[in-house]
């Protein structure tokens, strides 16, 4: 099974009397996405279920994400996922996946960064201490685990597979 997980882009602060899921993305999100976007096409890190937050700025990240798909997979907008812990996270993982064997999942900091951070064992070390240092704007992480279904998914039962920001592309010439 294949995890993709993915920080929602950069977005505008709040304005004075607006909620915290009404933020948009700014113009450098809707630029970095395009990148991690080419990156995912690239790679053939195609899910087949993506689940979203229903926040606007998570909502805009998988619209202009779904651009590098040649058939977008289908989309749930999951309540769980917003703003939610590792833990919680995790355990919405396990109801949503179904049968598939790749799912995305777009949420918010810290919860997706700690849900990586819980769910991976081994992988490339120089991959595995960048990651820890923090999942930035736009962070993709791909965890590849050995389990058979998404309901058996445990801590630090993952394999890390990519790690990647549109910094570190940009920065690599890889964009």
């Amino acid at each position: 099974m294949r995890l993709i997980l993915l920080r929602h882009a950069k977005s505008e602060k709040a304005a004075p009397g607006m909620s915290d899921r009404e933020r948009t993305l700014n113009p450098r999100g809707r630029k970095d996405i395009t990148l991690i976007g080419a990156y995912l096409g690239r790679h053939g890190l195609v899910p087949e279920l993506a689940a979203v937050s229903p926040a606007q700025r998570t909502r805009e990240t998988w619209e202009r994400l779904i651009e590098a798909f040649a058939s977008p997979p289908p989309v749930v907008f999951d309540e769980r996922l917003y703003n939610a812990r590792g833990e919680a996270i995790v355990a919405a993982i396990k109801k949503i996946g179904g049968d598939t064997s790749s799912l995305l999942v777009i949420g918010h900091n810290p919860g997706l960064h700690d849900c990586a951070r819980l769910l991976i064992a081994s992988g490339d070390v120089e991959a595995r201490e960048r990651l820890n240092e923090g999942l930035p704007t736009s962070g993709l992480v791909v965890v590849d685990f050995a389990a058979e279904s998404w309901g058996k998914l445990h801590a630090h039962g993952g394999r890390l597979e990519h790690f990647v920001s549109p910094r570190m592309l940009t920065e690599a010439g890889r964009v």
